[in-house]
């Protein structure tokens, strides 16, 4: 991550979603940067004591209501089995769905070095003059074996909602981690939540699978 002025923005607050046993150390590194430029609230919690013996309703609700009710951005840290956890799908479906006591959150997507993914998807207003000054020419994308292709290692339930354009879901990959990118795409991501409209067709995920 690189260091810029921070502008003026509003601190959201802020649960991220990861692998624990494979990407802790990028968690503690973006809270480490976080704590030094304070850019965000961390609102994260460990959902991993839910008993998974539970009905797909009340786990949904528990962390929604329980472990996600102080956070309006997820933050999802992508490594190379971030797709097969069980909790992180959990953490997912439980930020998109609209709950009658708590809200849906803005979800934004990192890539982190171990995916080998330098590619971003741009969601919000001006994003791409922001953040990707660089990039001259963007490509479309329509289709789940595309994305697929590009982000092998995106969750199932990610790429059903990159390919709702009304879902708003950006992609950085870890480099584009300065303090101003990462400010503007926290509130940015804020700022579209209300608006966004999930897929959430999918079953949530009930086991772990390791290729």
């Amino acid at each position: 991550m690189q260091t810029q002025n921070q502008g003026a923005t509003p601190k959201r607050k802020v649960f991220i979603s990861y692998h624990h046993a494979n990407d802790q150390g990028y968690k503690e590194s973006l809270l480490t940067f976080n704590d030094t430029h304070d850019i965000f609230i961390d609102a994260s919690v460990d959902t991993g004591d839910i008993d998974d013996s539970l009905s797909n309703e009340t786990i949904r609700q528990k962390i929604r209501d329980e472990y996600l009710a102080n956070s309006t951005v997820t933050i999802l840290l992508v490594g190379t089995e971030t797709k097969f956890r069980k909790h992180v799908d959990w953490e997912l479906y439980s930020s998109m769905f609209d709950g009658s006591v708590n809200r849906k959150s803005g979800i934004l997507v990192i890539n982190l070095p171990s995916t080998n993914s330098e590619l971003s998807i741009a969601a919000h207003p001006n994003e791409k003059v922001v953040v990707h000054p660089e990039i001259q020419s963007w490509t479309t994308v329509n289709t789940r074996t595309e994305y697929e292709s590009r982000y092998p290692f995106m969750p199932d339930r990610i790429i059903d909602n990159l390919l709702k354009t009304e879902a708003k879901i950006s992609v950085v990959p870890w480099s584009k981690l300065t303090v101003d990118n990462l400010a503007f795409l926290i509130e940015a991501t804020f700022q579209g939540r209300d608006s966004c409209q999930y897929d959430l067709s999918r079953d949530m995920r009930r086991a772990d699978f390791n290729p």
